[in-house]
């Protein structure tokens, strides 16, 4: 069976995967989750996380290829750690996740985008090193379709989101475009637009574009139902 990393997008950490995880030991998977620098339990400050910083901690955790799941803007550190190591990676699949237009950021990406619907639900730091949701819009931009107890869990954790690693621009080349991708559409998803999932998984052929109809944290409005389609994405390559 296959090895799964985890990567968590803005905001969240390693936590966020908590019922994932065992729905996919549950089928027969490896899974674990790491903590980005600046997130969950790693106390890297704000000012010192980087776009490299992520990539390396991702690859650190690799011993043996995996399949390296990106959430949202990790969509772009699973890229780079793919330009750096291939070797190390079975496969990418983003998850409502920015999947990277060459020289472009996540910040530039954003702004190609027809809608902004994060922009009224986030505020930026006082020294505008970070940004963070703002609580009382969490439900309605991250998590419409998530148990009160997930809302409550979910705000509990969230942290401040650093600046700096989503305006750097990522170059990529072979050794990216020679990695086995797939891209997961959240069709509820009130963060990433929906129709501009469509534009980004575009470059990938048909069979590799899948489908969920949750909002933008799968991992908690449907678990069972996204551990299900990591497996079917695993035994289709």
């Amino acid at each position: 069976m296959a090895e799964f990393l985890l990567i968590h997008g803005s905001c969240h950490g390693a936590w966020c995967w908590r019922d994932v995880i065992p729905a996919l030991e549950g089928l027969g998977h490896t899974a674990r989750a790491i903590d980005l620098p600046s997130h969950g339990e790693d106390k890297t400050p704000i000012a010192e996380a980087t776009l490299d910083g992520y990539r390396d901690a991702i690859l650190a955790a690799i011993e043996t290829p995996v399949i390296l799941v990106g959430h949202s803007m990790a969509g772009f550190p699973i890229a780079a750690a793919a330009e750096a190591a291939p070797d190390k990676i079975a496969r990418l699949i983003y998850l409502c996740a920015y999947a990277p237009f060459s020289g472009e950021s996540v910040i530039s990406m954003r702004k190609m985008q027809k809608s902004q619907p994060l922009m009224d639900a986030i505020e930026i730091s006082e020294d505008r090193l970070s940004w963070s949701p703002k609580l009382d819009h969490a439900k309605a931009a991250f998590y419409h379709d998530c148990s009160d107890e997930v809302i409550a869990y979910a705000k509990a954790n969230i942290v401040p989101e650093p600046n700096l690693p989503q305006l750097t621009r990522l170059e990529l080349g072979a050794n990216y475009e020679r990695t086995s991708k797939a891209y997961i559409r959240c069709t509820n998803d009130k963060t990433i637009p929906p129709e501009f999932q469509i534009e980004m998984a575009a470059r990938l052929s048909p069979e590799e574009r899948y489908e969920m109809a949750t909002s933008h944290s799968p991992f908690f409005a449907d678990p069972a139902g996204l551990a299900a389609l990591l497996d079917k994405i695993a035994k289709a390559r």
